[in-house]
């Protein structure tokens, strides 16, 4: 299998060396070479060849050490593009667990009636929410010629591997690293141009063969207004603790969207004007074609002048007559297609323009939904302010139940809310935000999220926010729980929130509820996390059963096992039986969007997994957890906690030893995200979000946020419920998942490596608890093989083992330099070239590991 894989790799790094060395001179290769042979040696386990290349880095010039950090992340690169391209080829796919997952899924459903299929893909919806990651450092004219490379590798021949060659001197020329921090803006046209460059031909793609698997199973084709797929971004919409966000920020954001979507949808509207140039028409098409350009592209020659219209307008910031509702641009492909199906004209009803419906429908008049993100003090802030300028006391002291009765009084109160005031710059600029959604059209916005909700009136809070400024329509408001105990208390607050019917009208038979993966993680510890959210998803189905309204559950997942993340596939399927009966909307972020979506045929295969996992828990519902099982889960989840917390809240070194033994420190001075890397500047670690917590950690290779407390836990519980514990296993799909990824995190993780970090950056006063985690993970690695009854990690996954070991050599080169660089950093700080070689390890190392914040 990786013989193809390997072949591919050994071109890719032959064009770099040759690249290199025409830059650098043959001595240079000759250098790179010579840290690549002791880079395999040290990881075969050689310390002479960690001696050799700590000692031949430490004499290098901050120059001589970004050629080679250099040479290693875009070696790295290649070897994930060379993979890529490989597993998405029908050879690739052949080798893989689940190579055709709607196939598979069609031989699963043997026995199931086509009635339970409809109904099933009556449900089916997949919104894909993009989220920026501050950790995304490679900048986007990179990641185009890494995508190009891909494209070159389908084709073996004498052209594609020169155009190969020239992207990769390209890149070799071109400067990885951005040099200044990106605006919330540039990272939202960073997700406009992953879904132009790929997801928008995904989709028709995917549509196509979701229509065979509906044929196949129901022996009808899938309803044309079906819409499965559907996209939104928090890209220039979470204002979470990042200032750079604002309401104007926001509308900027909206206007590029449209702009870029109305540029789309001209290049195909013109191509199928081309296409469409038949006489063969309903009379009504003929009687309306009264300059005899042709019946169907007379009906589409109005919506093309208005897509020009419309981008002329947009690309003034202006708005005034510009396509405002995806109708407008459904109806003339919906009278063509109709006329083409009367006529008999099926193969043309069934290509281009149904695509193009299809595309309308996923896309909208914006590409995403942008959601709306604040903490829930802003608004108790603004409401405080409200009422303080009203004389009505202060909201901030109030509890929730004085909260709810002021909030629904004044939702009923016909006379504005709103006095003419001066308000703090913070509160206008709240007011301002729902000011500014009030005047979007409706489709351009997704859901309004509240961070850090733990009580109905945080919810309540934002309604009547968005009725003091006009906002008229009912958009969809989720709250966010997050620790642990907000999620343990998210059933309750679901339950009082959903008692008044003045609340519930506004619903409209659905409710939107956003489950926190990355802070609970970093609250409590991944098990006691994951755990919490199963319970969390369960009680808040039987809540929102009971009111008789649809929950629909927003996933807050990273790419990270930490944060969440790993195979979609598992991840779906390990869900509780009924929570997904609203769909499945879920984040998806950063890097984990252009390993999931960055190609055509990547995305349209990630579609798959999505689909059909979706699909099967619809059909086949996991099964309800025995009584048993929850009682394990419970004691377990109780003891990782308390082991997690022992060291992270317990343990008075343990702050100071993160902050030395990972890049932590150095991460908020780097040009990374728009987003600060903590809420508050002045906070300590508990302010410090998520994404940099799990990031950090995996550059050291210790990984400590996703295995931390499980591993001990389960040891403890073996003994005695051992062969419980292999029932889990064996019938329930929530604990298969989360042993699988917790032992994927085990592959990822290099004590050694982590120990090299302590010896030079740590103090030794604070060396002892490295060590204490180090054997820990150790320990807790063959706990998890004894559960498993395996000899070694992933003795199950070769494809995913082998993977790592492929680039495993190529990460060591790089950890040494980034803990050169970051003794020279704190040695003298601000130092521009050693940051610019710490941003190159840590891309990367992020490369090498492939899911990391």
């Amino acid at each position: 299998m990786f013989n193809s894989i390997s072949n591919n790799v050994r071109k890719l790094g032959s064009h770099l060396g040759h690249t290199i060395a025409q830059d650098k001179g043959v001595n240079w290769l000759d250098n790179v070479e010579q840290v690549r042979h002791l880079g395999k040696d040290a990881a075969a386990g050689d310390p002479q060849a960690i001696a050799s290349l700590q000692s031949m880095f430490s004499h290098s010039s901050e120059q001589d050490l970004l050629i080679q950090a250099r040479a290693f992340s875009q070696f790295l690169n290649l070897a994930n593009i060379a993979e890529q391209q490989f597993t998405i080829s029908p050879k690739g796919l052949e080798q893989l667990d689940l190579p055709h997952p709607l196939e598979s899924l069609t031989e699963k459903l043997d026995g199931k009636s086509a009635e339970e299929v409809k109904q099933a893909l009556q449900k089916l919806h997949i919104e894909l929410v993009l989220t920026a990651h501050p950790t995304e450092i490679n900048r986007r004219t990179f990641i185009h010629k890494y995508h190009q490379i891909a494209e070159e590798l389908d084709d073996e021949n004498d052209r594609s591997q020169q155009r190969i060659k020239e992207l990769i001197e390209q890149a070799w020329h071109t400067s990885e690293i951005r040099h200044q921090r990106p605006t919330p803006l540039d990272e939202s046209r960073w997700g406009l141009n992953t879904i132009a460059d790929s997801i928008w031909q995904a989709v028709p793609e995917f549509m196509r063969e979701l229509d065979s698997f509906c044929q196949q199973t129901t022996g009808e084709p899938l309803d044309e207004s079906l819409t499965p797929i559907t996209m939104a971004s928090w890209m220039a919409g979470d204002r979470d603790g990042n200032p750079f966000v604002t309401a104007k920020l926001s509308h900027r954001a909206i206007l590029q969207a449209r702009l870029m979507a109305a540029e789309l949808y001209l290049a195909d509207f013109q191509q199928l004007y081309l296409e469409l140039s038949m006489d063969t028409a309903s009379q009504p098409l003929i009687d309306a074609d009264t300059q005899r350009i042709g019946p169907y592209r007379h009906r589409l020659h109005g919506i093309i002048d208005k897509l020009k219209f419309s981008i002329a307008q947009l690309q003034q910031g202006e708005t005034h007559h510009v396509i405002a509702s995806s109708s407008e641009l459904l109806e003339p492909l919906l009278d063509c297609r109709q006329s083409l199906l009367d006529c008999g004209l099926f193969n043309v009803a069934n290509s281009q323009i149904i695509d193009l419906i299809r595309k309308v429908r996923c896309f909208g008049i914006s590409l995403v939904k942008l959601d709306l993100r604040q903490h829930s003090e802003r608004h108790d802030s603004a409401l405080a302010e409200i009422t303080d300028a009203l004389n009505l006391g202060n909201y901030l002291q109030w509890d929730d139940q004085q909260r709810c009765e002021f909030l629904l009084q004044e939702l009923t109160n016909p006379r504005p809310l709103l006095p003419d005031y001066s308000w703090s710059p913070e509160t206008q600029e709240v007011l301002d935000t729902f000011t500014m959604a009030a005047a979007q059209p409706q489709e351009c916005l997704g859901i309004y999220i509240i961070s850090m909700a733990s009580q109905a009136s945080d919810v309540l809070a934002v309604n009547l926010l968005m009725k003091a400024t006009g906002l008229n329509w009912p958009m969809p408001i989720a709250p966010l729980f997050e620790t642990l105990d907000d999620l343990n208390n998210a059933p309750q607050v679901m339950a009082s929130l959903l008692q008044h019917p003045l609340y519930t009208q506004r619903c409209r038979q659905q409710h939107y509820v956003m489950i926190g993966y990355s802070d609970s993680a970093k609250d409590a510890g991944v098990l006691a996390a994951t755990w919490a959210q199963y319970q969390a998803q369960e009680a808040l189905a039987k809540v929102f059963k009971t009111h008789g309204i649809q929950l629909k559950l927003f996933h807050g997942r990273g790419g990270t096992i930490g944060r969440g993340g790993g195979p979609a596939h598992a991840a779906i399927a390990s869900q509780p039986p009924g929570t997904l009966d609203g769909g499945l909307r879920v984040t998806e972020q950063g890097e984990t969007i252009r390993l999931k979506f960055g190609l055509p045929n990547l995305a349209v295969r990630s579609l798959h997994l999505y689909t059909s996992a979706l699909l099967e828990s619809l059909i086949t519902p996991p099964p309800e957890p025995k009584q048993s099982w929850r009682e394990l889960m419970d004691k377990m989840s109780d003891l990782s906690c308390a082991a997690y917390r022992s060291y992270v809240r317990g343990n008075d070194k343990f702050v100071s030893y993160f902050r030395q033994a990972t890049p932590e420190q150095e991460l908020s001075s780097l040009p990374l995200g728009s987003r600060p890397s903590k809420r508050r500047a002045d906070g300590g670690i508990e302010s410090l979000r998520a994404i940099p917590w799990i990031f950090a950690w995996s550059q050291n290779r210790l990984v400590l946020p996703s295995w931390l407390g499980l591993g001990e836990t389960i040891k403890s519980c073996y003994a005695e419920n051992a062969e419980l514990m292999r029932e889990m296993l064996n019938e329930w799909p929530y604990f298969q998942a989360r042993i699988s990824l917790t032992e994927m995190v085990y592959l990822k993780s290099d004590r050694e490596i982590s120990a090299l970090y302590d010896d030079a950056l740590v103090e030794p006063a604070l060396q002892t608890l490295g060590t204490q985690l180090r054997e820990q993970l150790a320990k807790d690695e063959q706990t998890l093989l004894t559960l498993l009854n395996q000899k070694q990690t992933m003795e199950k996954d070769a494809w995913n083992r082998d993977s790592f070991s492929l680039r495993k050599p190529y990460l060591l080169p790089l950890h040494l330099i980034q803990i050169e660089t970051l003794k020279r950093l704190r040695e003298k700080p601000e130092h521009p070239a050693c940051e610019q070689v710490l941003m190159v390890s840590m891309a990367g190392i992020a490369s090498g590991l492939r899911n990391t914040g």
